[in-house]
């Protein structure tokens, strides 16, 4: 359980000041390796949300318990164990057509 989910992150906040903040703060519960900040890919802004990889899994279990709903910002924050892409759930299948539109395959006229 190493990466962890951090959400509801100011978005008024440069990268680089949240990537510090949330070092100190996750520090505080094990060694942080690394910290990935979401970032717009329009804009380069922060988008709310960011994963902490923690040395083990003992300091990310205990970043979670510690962190969870704590203020940063004026904001709670949401922390959690990260889930991995295929376990997140989501939009559903897509496919390449619109709904309700005519079939790709051409069935000729119908008279």
């Amino acid at each position: 359980m190493k990466n962890v989910f951090v959400g509801n992150l100011p978005r008024n906040m440069q990268e680089n000041e949240l990537s510090q903040a949330l070092t100190e703060m996750f520090g505080r519960y094990g060694t942080v390796e690394r910290v990935n900040i979401i970032t717009d890919r329009d804009t380069g802004k922060p988008r709310g949300f960011a994963f902490v990889e923690m040395a083990d899994d003992d300091g990310a279990a205990q970043s979670i318990a510690g962190l969870n709903n704590q203020e940063f910002d004026g904001r709670p924050l949401s922390v959690s164990e990260a889930k991995p892409k295929g376990e997140r759930g989501g939009g559903g299948e897509r496919s390449g057509r619109g709904h309700g539109g005519p079939s790709s395959r051409s069935r000729g006229p119908r008279w």
